[in-house]
């Protein structure tokens, strides 16, 4: 695989920006099979960046370089293919579309300026793509659409117009509509010819063609114009006067910019159709790091810090928005700068705060940078600086980890991590011989600094390894590199952490005495078991009279009650309970702090075996929000798995939220169920409510 792509890649020199205005991020979105790989693969061609372009399918594409995605014929990753066009760097961020690495995703949005949305002619328009679409309108990203595989046996290029506009609202409007072997210019009027292929020829379309554009080019002229800033056009307009094209397109490239018009182009990346269209436009119509605001940042300590702007001049702030380990070379940190300028041989400070919960404990390092590469999928090609705006690869700087801030000793900082989506799905996991383990260590720790969707719980009370991933195709990902790593893993079922607590109130009689010569050991106790309402903990009371138990080990008595509970009565930690001492016998001599602590399990072992011991499961809280076609659906089946719905909430767009209560053991392949009852519309939070008896009967793990 790494020939194949050595082959199909130009390894040779990149080049680096000095301005930040000649630099365009921009991210590739759209849902898996929707032609993103393939049209990033179109433009480095049609750019002259590879000689030729690869193939999805033979796994010789410059970003689908991961053996999983391979494997899958799907983008697995984020990757980055940078394209020269009209003296611009355009750092090409293609992502997954797959839900399962939405974490992809979001780190490609943070790393771009613009979205460019690439939905298939012959599929529609999908709820997840909204969803993002509607994020990225949240925050003012300015986007752009293309409608792929014009070639596509049930491409419909009008009809996935007409769909874009219904899903994404107002202001989507195409620019060009295809036209034989081409495309005709709605504003222009012009028609680009590629039946030879990339570059087009240029020159006038079918008068028919013109006829039946007219509409389309009369709502998009009337579209640009309501954008501008320039209130007299529309009554010029309107009055039947004839905008200049120069007029029009600097209208329109404003308002791209501005994230309030969002031009559509339709594209064949197989025969050429559109791609010298979307370069122009990204040059043209995109912002600039300029334009860009970055994200605020504080010191590592918390304390404010002046805004900061992408000047190569200003203090350095970059961040880490993927990791990735290579065979050869090692941890590879894909950065993007927005403030400053990196460069090679010189000391970084690299800073992780605010994802503890994740698995990424806080750190700051001092590391040295000692190169610095533009990359090109898996390909590494060095630079010898990267300025405030653009995109960089650094190797070996070993504490960083993604969403780390990297900036300068003198003057560290700190950048918060962008929203982390929640891993929902559980995989124990084990290693399948004792030389194994430590293999196993080694690449999770790898895989957890790389992924923050991936959470790594270490579970004592089952004494379980388990990952918590976004879905089964990310699951597969996970377990595919740790193999591939060395370490050779099973997978198990899951065991939830249960508790158990007393159904009734129980007696119990401890008694330790031992005699081997020399001081012996003598404790003598008794207690009384009661059961505390759900939450109420653990209360111990002293009700000893006459000094039977001396005051000194009374404690002794709770401590080794207290460590008992701990330990569990058949390997489950017992809660809600009230312990009271009522009597006992101590030995003037070989009584002490430890018989006393012996004797207090003993007694509670004792009541356990007499008492009636309740099973307790975790209840999650659930928050659902679906489509309400599916709501009908999800109700039925929260109810099989003995949820009890709290309440539902009606929400934009047709959804509805459901908050419900359900047993931790009924959720552990919800998310997988969900997305197959919805069509993957759904989405779900849960978070633990606290602890209720189980059902008789119910198998206990």
């Amino acid at each position: 695989m790494a020939d194949k792509q050595a082959k199909n890649a130009d390894t040779g020199a990149a080049v680096a920006v000095n301005d930040p205005a000649k630099v365009r991020n921009v991210v590739l979105v759209g849902p898996s099979g929707s032609g993103k790989t393939t049209l990033t693969e179109a433009l480095l061609a049609a750019s002259g960046t590879v000689p030729r372009a690869g193939s999805v399918v033979d796994g010789t594409t410059v970003c689908d370089h991961d053996p999983a995605a391979v494997r899958q014929q799907r983008s697995v990753g984020l990757s980055v293919a940078p394209v020269l066009h009209q003296g611009h760097k355009i750092n090409l961020i293609d992502t997954p579309g797959y839900a399962d690495f939405v974490g992809e995703l979001r780190a490609g949005l943070r790393a771009a300026d613009a979205a460019l949305f690439v939905v298939c002619a012959a599929e529609g328009v999908d709820a997840a793509t909204v969803a993002v679409w509607e994020e990225c309108a949240a925050v003012g990203m300015p986007r752009a659409v293309v409608v792929s595989r014009l070639d596509h046996h049930r491409a419909d290029a009008m009809a996935e117009i007409a769909a874009c506009q219904a899903a994404f609202g107002a202001g989507v409007l195409p620019l060009y509509l295809p036209a034989g072997d081409g495309l005709v210019g709605l504003i222009t009027q012009r028609y680009f010819d590629y039946s030879a292929g990339h570059p087009p020829t240029i020159g006038e379309p079918d008068p028919a063609d013109l006829e039946r554009m007219a509409e389309a080019r009369n709502e998009l002229i009337e579209g640009i114009i309501a954008e501008s800033e320039d209130e007299s056009l529309m009554d010029r307009y309107l009055g039947g006067e004839e905008i200049a094209e120069e007029t029009l397109i600097a209208d329109l490239e404003t308002a791209v910019a501005r994230g309030s018009f969002h031009p559509v182009i339709p594209v064949c990346a197989t025969s050429g159709i559109g791609l010298a269209e979307v370069l122009d436009g990204i040059v043209r119509a995109f912002p600039s790091p300029l334009e860009h605001e970055p994200p605020d940042v504080t010191t590592p300590d918390g304390a404010a810090h002046a805004a900061l702007t992408a000047d190569p001049a200003g203090p350095l702030a970059a961040e880490v928005v993927r990791t990735a380990v290579d065979s050869y070379v090692g941890r590879v940190s894909l950065v993007r700068v927005f403030s400053g300028t990196l460069r090679p041989e010189r000391p970084v400070h690299v800073s992780g705060h605010g994802l503890a919960e994740r698995g990424h404990e806080d750190h700051d390092a001092d590391e040295r940078v000692a190169h610095l590469y533009s990359p090109l999928g898996a390909n590494l090609r060095e630079v010898p600086y990267c300025v405030a705006g653009d995109l960089c690869a650094l190797t070996k700087v070993g504490s960083a980890e993604t969403g780390d801030t990297v900036s300068s000793p003198d003057e560290p900082l700190l950048m918060e991590p962008w929203a982390m989506p929640e891993p929902l799905l559980p995989v124990a996991v084990v290693a399948k011989t004792r030389s194994d383990e430590d293999t196993l260590a080694r690449n999770l720790s790898r895989l957890v600094a790389g992924d923050p969707t991936l959470r790594l719980d270490r579970n004592a009370e089952t004494s379980q390894l388990v990952l918590w991933c976004m879905g089964e195709a990310h699951a597969d990902v996970v377990l595919s590199r740790l193999r591939a790593g060395g370490a050779d893993v099973d997978t198990e079922p899951v065991k939830i952490s249960l508790r158990s607590t007393f159904g009734k109130p129980a007696k119990g009689h401890g008694r330790h005495v031992k005699q081997s010569g020399g001081h012996g050991q003598f404790a003598v106790c008794d207690i009384e078991v009661e059961p505390l309402p759900r939450g109420g903990g653990f209360q111990f009371v002293d009700k000893v009279v006459g000094g039977s138990v001396p005051h000194q080990f009374i404690p002794s008595v709770e401590k080794g009650v207290r460590a008992q509970l701990e330990r569990g009565l058949e390997g489950h930690q017992v809660v809600d309970v009230k312990v009271t001492l009522v009597d006992g016998k101590a030995h003037s001599v070989d009584s002490s702090d430890a018989a006393f602590q012996t004797a207090g399990a003993l007694a509670l072992r004792e009541a356990a075996a007499t008492g009636h011991i309740t099973m307790l499961e975790p209840l999650e809280e659930v928050a659902i929000r679906l489509p309400d076609e599916h709501l009908g659906t999800v109700l039925g089946d929260l109810s099989s798995r003995r949820g009890r719905v709290l309440g539902t909430e009606a929400g934009e767009g047709g959804r509805t939220m459901i908050r419900a209560e359900v047993p931790a053991t009924e959720l552990l392949r919800y998310l997988i169920d969900l997305r197959s009852m919805t069509s993957g519309t759904a989405t779900f939070t849960r978070r633990h409510a606290r602890f209720e008896p189980m059902p008789e009967g119910m198998a206990v793990h």
